[in-house]
């Protein structure tokens, strides 16, 4: 049997979920800064509003 951690980066498997997290929190924190620094939501930034 193959070992998980080598051969499986795609799908339900911790390495793919750790970089998920990782890049999410990522992209709030990018997206917060850039709100702050705007004063402009999200949405208005990308015009719906």
């Amino acid at each position: 049997m193959p070992d998980s951690t080598s051969s499986a980066r795609f799908g339900f498997v911790n390495f793919a979920e750790t970089w998920n997290g990782r890049l999410a929190m990522l992209g709030f924190t990018i997206g917060l800064a850039t709100e702050l620094l705007t004063g402009q939501g999200i949405l208005g930034q990308i015009g719906l509003g």
